[in-house]
């Protein structure tokens, strides 16, 4: 926007640096500011940021290289800006079905707890023959009153381990992977890394970045491991003369839609266009899925719930028709 507004790049910098309340913030731009003074140019300033990717670096460097600045920055800012929105849509589609599941298995854990012991207690002082499924529910209860706390300490040592194991090249893999199996999770959460994908592409093939640079540039970007793995697949097959549809059609996480469409555009020499259009319906496709998301797992937990909660109710009263035939 400043830029736009005819501001001077390190104006511009000095001004965001004015409006940042964090320490720690202020410096940051300072250091930017003083490089800029010092005579180095905007993309030598963001190679050196550990905060930024190669990914805004070389797409900072071709808008210096060829005058077009103010247009790669504002591509980038609608890039984040999107990518940040899709995350959002997936928290807000998540967050209060799992807070509906946290609650309903805390209320569970009290009847198997608190509830169950009880009848199990009636039972043994009136000699009463238990069926094979309050069998069942009293041992998960006693495991619960003997193992819960190592089952609370467990989650809670995952919870404070997650930042360590989330740097793991094996956790990301193997939770990426585990994710994209979850029915219409792993397809909601495939079409969130696709837009961003094909937002990417459609940037750099702007800025006239050859296709595998962009290709390059955009899987050091985008972290998840399905997408990573299948784009050094395309590049590979690129490096040998395929063409980048047919290259893009043996890996699953690749639509048929998709690659029909990079056809067209290889076809055509219409790249930007196609990618800008992909980016929009696949867009589209997570919105729709992420208010239909929402929309479904809130019942579908009250059902499951419901039901254990069922299971656990029959098998405390089973045993007690027999009962009232023994105090009769």
């Amino acid at each position: 926007v400043l830029l736009k507004a005819g501001i001077n790049l390190k104006d511009s910098l000095a001004l965001i640096q004015e409006n940042q309340k964090k320490e720690k913030l202020q410096y940051f731009y300072q250091g930017m500011v003083d490089a800029l003074v010092a005579g180095k140019s905007f993309f030598e300033i963001l190679h050196e940021k550990p905060e930024f990717t190669e990914y805004e670096y070389y797409s900072v460097k071709i808008g210096e290289e060829t005058s077009t600045l103010t247009k790669i920055i504002e591509e980038l800012g609608k890039f984040y800006e999107r990518k940040n929105e899709q995350q959002r849509a997936l928290v807000n589609a998540l967050t209060y079905p799992v807070i509906i599941l946290l609650t309903a298995v805390m209320v569970v854990v009290f009847m198997l707890r608190m509830v169950v012991p009880m009848f199990e207690d009636i039972f043994k002082q009136n000699g009463v023959e238990l069926p094979a499924i309050t069998k069942m529910i009293i041992s998960f209860s006693n495991f619960i009153r003997d193992y819960g706390w190592l089952v609370l300490l467990m989650l809670f040592s995952l919870i404070v381990l997650r930042k360590t194991f989330s740097q793991k090249e094996w956790f990301k893999k193997g939770k990426d992977r585990f994710l994209l199996k979850i029915p219409y999770i792993g397809s909601f959460i495939s079409s969130v890394y696709l837009a961003q994908f094909t937002q990417a592409v459609a940037l750099l093939t702007s800025s006239k970045v050859p296709i595998l640079n962009s290709i390059q540039l955009v899987k050091k970007m985008i972290d998840f491991h399905p997408l990573q793995e299948a784009l050094t697949n395309v590049e590979k097959k690129v490096l040998t003369g395929t063409s980048l549809n047919a290259s893009m059609a043996g890996n699953k996480i690749f639509d048929n839609k998709m690659v029909s469409l990079v056809k067209v555009a290889e076809e055509t020499n219409q790249t930007e266009y196609i990618f800008e259009r992909l980016n929009q319906q696949y867009a589209i496709e997570v919105q729709q899925k992420s208010k239909l998301l929402s929309t479904l797992l809130e019942p579908l937990i009250i059902v499951i719930i419901g039901v254990f909660v069922g299971i656990i109710l029959v098998s405390m009263y089973l045993p007690m028709f027999k009962l009232s035939s023994v105090v009769g």
